[in-house]
């Protein structure tokens, strides 16, 4: 699985990045088929700050979550958090979507 963290109109510091990175690591946890995670940080004309994070799972599957506000750590962890439930819900419905295999009557 590789992340890959970059920046819009700002520059991502070491610690901003540390902090991204280990956050997106968590999601394997969630859903195992995950091949690439992005995390897009870009700064408004407000300072204010938007984090996009881009899940490329297998099959073709991608999950995207949004958040803007003032604090980029708080952005990336409101996206994580997006992004486990969308990853859960995935599973489960993948899960769930075998059937029963019920054999003919004699």
């Amino acid at each position: 699985m590789t992340i890959t963290v970059s920046g819009r109109h700002m520059e991502v510091t070491p610690p901003l990045k540390a902090h991204a990175e280990t956050k997106a690591s968590k999601l394997t946890k969630y859903y195992d088929l995950i091949q690439e995670i992005e995390v897009k940080f870009d700064v408004g004309k407000d300072d204010t700050s938007s984090v996009e994070m881009i899940v490329h799972a297998e099959h073709r599957n991608t999950f995207i979550a949004h958040h803007t506000g003032e604090d980029a750590y708080l952005c990336v962890d409101t996206c994580v958090h997006k992004l486990e439930r969308q990853l859960t819900e995935h599973k489960q419905k993948f899960r769930n979507r075998k059937h029963s295999g019920e054999q003919p009557r004699p």
